[in-house]
């Protein structure tokens, strides 16, 4: 999981931020009492050593573990607070508010929250007749009580909303990977499997000439068109696994960057400007002409989609030091994906092609308006 840009201790350095927030809290109510005219005073030494001050360690303590045990905190807090209500050491107001607010932030139990509020504006009010406050310093406390439990139970929901929010993202980006993947497979099915039959016919047909010329050449040719056999049933056998419709039998060729000027025509007919360049020479793998095929395919498809018509794009394919380089840039306004809902096949699917080749796949808005998508791919190596 990312860090946000900014992370405060509580974020980085949460055990060690709650130590020293407790201790801070401790002090603070121990070492400081109300003045009169509502302002604050140093204790003597003798009100420091006093064995009221026991009770604030106590609840000084639970805070450190407000985030693992919230409610349980909060309560110990408050039968601190209990004892010393109405007299000269009621100073663990503080303590209460920083209780309420983890009960809210930390506790899962929505109805716990609004009954240790409860209990805890009660113990205001005790204390504030006890001492003869003024109404209105209660009604502000009352509110900062339960303003505090209402700001940390916001957080938790906001932070649970962001939490699932990244938790469906992740498995619709693994479903858009999976259903990616199988209509990829479901391609190289079709493309390996044509491959594989041809080879299995022309060595069939090589056995019957050769039968007449060399025995040696009989017997290998056998050897082909037999391993063709075994490939071609060992593929279908694990490839069908994958494949959505079993029952297709077209074996033909796929489509590949042969393909490209009517693909650069259908979309120039929906209105786009496209221009193409191909600077590709030598013949490619037929994993690599159908993946490069399907990313320009998608990259137009984007184009239309997130720009509209008339928006001025180009595209790019040149051959690398190791394999060959696909651009495709436009000057409308499109994004990598929907501003709304969840995210599409696009950038995902075409980067997973790039990805299963051994290759990489870039995608970002330009500094100067529209968008760039560069996509290399490898000719030769493992795949990933």
């Amino acid at each position: 999981m990312e860090r946000s840009r900014f992370s405060g201790p509580f974020t980085r350095w949460p055990r060690t931020a709650d130590a020293v927030l407790a201790a801070a809290m401790t002090l603070v109510a121990g070492l400081f009492e109300d003045a009169p005219e509502g302002e604050s005073a140093v204790r003597s030494a003798a009100e420091i050593l006093h064995p009221a001050l026991l009770l604030f360690a106590v609840a000084g303590v639970a805070l450190f573990f407000r985030r693992s045990r919230p409610v349980q905190v909060a309560y110990v807090v408050l039968a601190a607070w209990a004892p010393v209500l109405g007299g000269e050491y009621s100073t663990l107001g503080a303590l209460v508010i920083v209780a309420l607010y983890s009960v809210g932030r930390y506790g899962d139990d929505a109805r716990r929250g609004p009954l240790a509020v409860a209990v805890a504006v009660t113990a205001l009010l005790i204390d504030g007749l006890l001492l003869t406050s003024p109404w209105g310093d209660l009604g502000f406390g009352a509110a900062v009580f339960a303003g505090a439990w209402y700001l940390g139970r916001r957080l938790r929901l906001r932070a649970e909303r962001a939490a699932q929010l990244r938790t469906e993202q992740a498995a619709e980006a693994r479903r858009i990977v999976t259903e990616e993947r199988t209509h990829i497979a479901r391609e190289l099915h079709d493309v390996v499997a044509h491959r594989v039959s041809m080879m299995t016919v022309q060595a069939g047909a090589a056995r019957m000439v050769a039968a007449e010329d060399l025995p040696g050449a009989l017997e290998a040719m056998a050897a082909v068109e037999e391993a063709g056999r075994q490939a071609l049933d060992e593929l279908r056998h694990l490839l069908g696994v994958l494949r959505p419709d079993p029952g297709r039998e077209d074996l033909g060729p796929r489509a590949g960057l042969a393909d490209l000027p009517r693909l650069v025509a259908s979309v120039r007919e929906a209105g786009l400007d496209v221009t193409l360049t191909n600077g590709i020479r030598a013949p490619l793998p037929a994993r690599v002409d159908l993946s490069a095929y399907r990313i320009v395919q998608e990259a137009l498809t984007n184009v239309l989609k997130h720009s509209g018509p008339r928006t001025r794009t180009e595209v790019h394919l040149r051959d690398s030091t190791d394999g060959i380089t696909i651009e495709v840039t436009d000057d409308g306004t499109g994004t990598a994906q929907p501003p709304k809902g969840p995210p599409g096949h696009g950038i995902v699917g075409m980067r997973e092609r790039a990805h299963l080749l051994g290759g990489h796949l870039d995608a970002a808005p330009r500094p100067t308006g529209g968008f760039r998508l560069t996509a290399r791919l490898p000719v030769k190596g493992e795949p990933a």
